[in-house]
């Protein structure tokens, strides 16, 4: 993950909590935390978690918007749909 600014093992985040959060909360920084070698988790700092929704609910918006201007109006009834799934 090329966005990561460093990371730490579960066994390192102990001893480091503080650091860590420190580093996300105040450097803006993004710590990958690893367990048996693999990526696990990464603390991010909470405005860039807050942007991340932002930017989810814009896409979110979006994709509603565009369906909604690509419905024909047509509609299925549950009677046709289980049918379907029945064949």
């Amino acid at each position: 993950m090329d966005t990561l600014s460093g990371a730490v093992s579960t066994r390192e985040l102990r001893a480091q909590l503080s650091d860590v959060l420190g580093r996300a909360m105040y450097a803006g920084e993004r710590i990958g935390i690893t367990r048996n070698g693999k990526l696990a988790a990464v603390v991010v700092s909470a405005a860039d978690l807050e942007a991340l929704e932002e930017f989810e609910m814009s896409q979110d918006v979006d994709a509603y918007r565009r369906a909604k201007s690509a419905d024909d109006g047509g509609r299925v009834s549950l009677d046709e749909v289980q049918r379907d799934l029945a064949s």
